[in-house]
């Protein structure tokens, strides 16, 4: 923002102060600004079909002492099965559309839903019911589904979300919303309760007969069939897969009908995974190739901490820290849309050569959306901008270059 200012204090007087407390004072919604990004993303990338969309939780390390919001969590990044670390700050839940761009190899992950977990401590205090990772998610794709009510969504998010209370809400919004997660291998799996007879008393059955666990169909090796499916990354794998539909029953909740799938790995490189789609008609390729999409909010993660500076935010204050990286998630957005977006005159901006790199990636889309502004909206409005097209093409193009490597 310090930048921004200095660069507009060339154009026209500011005072500083009236910008910092754009998220601390100021009048404004970010639900608005999330829902305008979120029409713009579906009605470019996703104008018709089903809306793919993931969910992760990341945390933001912040601390201080009178941080809003700020508690410790579980460092999933630095942790192991045998080793948890914790780091104070903010957990941020991310809900992103998966979108893919015929000039990158891999698939995008553009978060445009953002909200903040807060522990039972800031619950307390606010006199607020304490909600879950999987509950605030929940509310989330409500909104999406309030927002896009003609849109069928497909979610995929990690086992953290792969519950029970998670699939029930499909199933209730069945129409509209398909889950696509991790299951438990030996899950307990049903056939749908049969019907009551009539003439007879006591409570109707919940559940039918007891279905073999996905890793028992796995192991007794029949019905198995070999594939080659898109992995994490955007790489393939030759895999072996078992499959089924049961129905999932958890004690005193009910059943939820789901189409599990068993993979093996026959590379040999990775250990063995079970999914699961509320969509039984969801054939195993797709249950697969979209829970593997799912890697890419990660790689949006690690974008954010590096270009973005998701860390580097100071605010502390209530509406600071409600708005600041919430921006920040959707600035991550802007870029990519602004780049996809540039106008035709300024495609030779619009791609970066480099020795044995084939496929356009975020730090290309920022240096290009970067020299786009400088050439078209800071050198066409700065006094004396107009002098730098006067200087040799050579030496202009230096100049370009360094602006939009150093901004």
């Amino acid at each position: 923002m310090s930048a921004v200012l200095r660069v507009l204090s060339l154009i026209t007087p500011v005072n500083p102060s009236t910008y910092h407390r754009l998220f601390s004072h100021r009048r404004w919604s970010a639900s608005n600004l999330a829902k305008v990004v979120a029409c713009f993303v579906i009605n470019r990338f996703a104008p018709d079909g089903p809306i793919r969309v993931v969910g992760d939780e990341t945390v933001d390390g912040h601390r201080g002492k009178k941080v809003y919001g700020k508690a410790r969590h579980r460092d999933a990044v630095r942790s192991s099965q045998s080793h948890t670390v914790f780091r104070y700050g903010h957990k941020w839940i991310v809900l992103a559309v998966l979108v893919t761009l015929p000039y990158t190899n891999r698939p995008f992950a553009l978060p445009i839903i953002v909200a903040l977990y807060r522990d039972k401590k800031t619950c307390r205090a606010e006199g607020r019911r304490h909600k879950t990772a999987a509950e605030i998610m929940c509310g989330l794709l409500a909104v999406l589904i309030r927002w896009f009510p003609e849109r069928k969504l497909v979610f995929a998010g990690d086992n953290a979300y792969g519950t029970h209370a998670m699939a029930r809400f499909a199933a209730k919004h069945a129409g509209r919303l398909t889950l696509v997660s991790k299951i438990v291998p030996d899950a307990n799996l049903f056939t749908p309760a049969p019907k009551r007879r009539a003439g007879t008393n006591g409570r109707p059955p919940v559940k039918g007969r007891s279905l073999p666990s996905p890793e028992d169909v796995a192991k007794s090796g029949k019905g198995g069939k070999k594939m080659r499916v898109r992995w994490y990354g955007g790489g393939w794998r030759n895999v072996k897969v078992f499959t089924g539909v049961g129905c999932w029953y958890k004690s005193g909740k009910g059943i939820v009908e789901i189409r599990w799938v068993y993979v093996l790995d026959l590379d040999g490189t990775h250990r063995e995974e079970c999914f699961f789609s509320t969509d039984p008609s969801m054939s195993p390729e797709a249950i697969i190739e979209m829970y593997g999409g799912r890697w890419n909010i990660e790689t949006t993660f690690q974008e954010m901490r590096e270009h973005f500076g998701l860390e580097t935010t100071r605010g502390w204050s209530k509406g600071t820290v409600l708005r600041m990286a919430p921006c920040l998630f959707l600035l991550y957005t802007i870029v990519v849309l602004f780049y996809d977006t540039m106008p035709a005159s300024g495609t030779h901006l619009r791609r970066r050569h480099w020795v044995g790199k084939e496929s356009v990636t975020l730090s290309d889309m920022i240096i290009s959306v970067r020299h786009y502004l400088w050439i078209e909206w800071v050198f066409a409005q700065v006094p004396g901008g107009g002098a730098i097209q006067k200087l040799p093409p050579p030496i202009r193009k230096l100049l370009d270059f360094g602006l939009t490597q150093a901004a």
